[in-house]
């Protein structure tokens, strides 16, 4: 790379929300939706060298399939002048519903992969009874939250490729917190306040379920609320999942990857009042 190529290159961090009936999009198709929104909107990507240039954009954590989140990151490699400020509104019209940039900033080169600097998330899921299962009350869960918190292991069986495997959880579990019944009365308020308020969706209304919250690491592997909820004893199914936040270290304090004074990452509302049941 020549050193008047290098000097007009930027590196761009953008966050958007996945949302709704789009959250049953794999994390690859993700990934290319937002290659067609880089094309749509003619945005100067900046390639890798070789006989396969490849454009240079990275993801942050991969988001499980039917999970939502308010909190996702994508970098991009961009050359020449841009009006970074305007990128969020440009590229949220060339997505597809329920897919929506938040905010765009210019980070140092240098700046480590976001998939090495983030440690933790915050979650936001419901939990209600299985199928067949008694209800559970709101007492009943938050002991089970505070046998979780107290305990010194919590083993937990998952498939993967094929193969059952146990870890033990608990050292990956910094928080959890018991929000409220869960149901259409609740309001799910994001990270970005009254812009990012969102009904509880349809179909918790009777189900005798709760919303909680977590804090859960991401090294060295990356847990999810489904393993809380199994954790947490029998009886119990998760619903709906979002990640609200991601969360690295930096000079001794928790920042989330991309902060905007004023801003948290708000969602506009055009996508942020779908949801789906």
């Amino acid at each position: 790379m020549s050193a008047v190529a290098a000097s007009e290159r930027i590196r761009v961090r953008i966050r958007f929300a996945k949302t709704g009936k789009i959250r049953w999009t794999s994390h690859r198709d993700v990934a290319r939706m937002w290659e067609r929104a880089f094309r749509r909107i003619k945005l100067p990507l900046a390639y890798s060298e070789g006989f396969s240039p490849r454009p240079k954009v990275s993801f942050g954590l991969a988001l499980p399939t039917g999970y939502e989140s308010v909190a996702e990151y994508i970098d991009v490699e961009l050359v020449g002048k841009i009006d970074v400020a305007a990128l969020p509104h440009r590229l949220s019209a060339a997505l597809p519903e329920g897919v929506e940039a938040s905010a765009a900033q210019v980070i140092p080169a240098g700046t480590p992969s976001l998939q090495e600097e983030v440690t933790s998330c915050t979650w936001r899921w419901a939990v209600v009874p299985s199928e067949g299962a008694n209800p559970v009350s709101g007492e009943d869960l938050e002991a089970r939250v505070a046998r979780c918190m107290e305990a010194t292991e919590l083993p937990v069986t998952r498939s993967r490729k094929g193969a059952e495997q146990t870890d033990d959880i608990r050292p990956s579990i910094i928080s959890i917190k018991l929000e409220g019944p869960a149901g259409r009365s609740n309001v799910m308020e994001g990270p970005a306040g009254p812009s990012n308020v969102m009904e509880g969706p349809d179909g918790l209304s009777d189900s005798g379920g709760f919303w909680l919250v977590g804090e859960l690491a991401c090294q060295p592997r990356s847990i999810r609320p489904s393993e809380v909820t199994l954790a947490l004893g029998p009886g119990l199914e998760e619903r709906l999942p979002r990640r609200l936040h991601q969360w690295i270290w930096r000079d001794g304090a928790r920042t989330e990857p991309l902060v905007i004074e004023g801003r948290s990452g708000a969602i506009g509302a055009r996508h942020a009042e779908v949801r789906a049941s």
